[in-house]
């Protein structure tokens, strides 16, 4: 039996209103984890993160992306990782970028409940080499290996699917259009999470709820 991926939705909104106004609504079409995207947010004060966590009070990542991965956090990195310290005893897993410095890495990832390490490319797709040894040390890191990265061919975005389906408990996603199809066939490469928007995609090649939850239910209830 192929285990259903759990479906996040990643909120990108820059305060505590809107912040609660799309959770409630992912949150009442099905979604079974939200990712609040905390460089989004206008004040990321700690304490006021906190708060909004506590606020939402559902399964939660958090993530506070750097700039160099897609990310809009304008502090140091000192201070992107602290706030990720602060909130790890509030949700249930940690996003953090396999290329942050070890000595801010290491600390979120020995706080958390479950870190999430992960890497994105917006330009490329890495050799499959590349891929298999982003995954490896991914995994030495944290419970789940994330990667996304942006296909220039259809190999590309088979090579994703591959590694996924030689790696436990690793969310590989090939963006844009091109791979939009990797996000519901990695699923049942057994890609524990999928990202879904609500409405429109808030990444390249990003499906939104409904339609992630139709053709993960058709094709997994299929295969079963």
């Amino acid at each position: 039996m192929t285990s259903k991926p759990l479906i996040c939705v990643p909120i990108f909104q820059k305060d505590r209103e809107k912040v609660l106004k799309v959770a409630n609504k992912a949150i009442k079409l099905g979604a079974d984890l939200l990712e609040l995207r905390i460089d989004f947010l206008l004040d990321p004060d700690p304490q006021k993160v906190i708060h909004l966590l506590e606020e939402i009070n559902f399964p939660l990542i958090a993530t506070n992306r750097m700039r160099e991965e897609g990310g809009y956090f304008r502090g140091s990195e000192a201070e992107r990782t602290d706030i990720l310290l602060e909130t790890v005893q509030y949700v249930d897993f940690v996003d953090i970028e396999l290329r942050t410095e070890d000595k801010y890495r290491s600390k979120v990832i020995n706080a958390s409940k479950s870190a999430i390490i992960s890497y994105h490319d917006f330009q490329s797709t890495p050799p499959i080499k590349e891929l298999q040894r982003i995954v490896t040390e991914e995994k030495k890191l944290g419970k789940i290996a994330k990667f996304a990265v942006m296909p220039n061919n259809m190999q590309d975005t088979l090579n994703v699917l591959e590694v996924v389906n030689h790696s436990e408990n690793t969310i590989g996603i090939s963006m844009g259009e091109m791979g939009r199809y990797t996000r519901i066939l990695a699923s049942l490469f057994g890609s524990p999470i999928t990202y879904a928007s609500l409405d429109g995609g808030s990444a390249p090649g990003q499906l939104n709820i409904r339609e992630t939850k139709e053709i993960i239910d058709k094709l997994i209830g299929e295969r079963d």
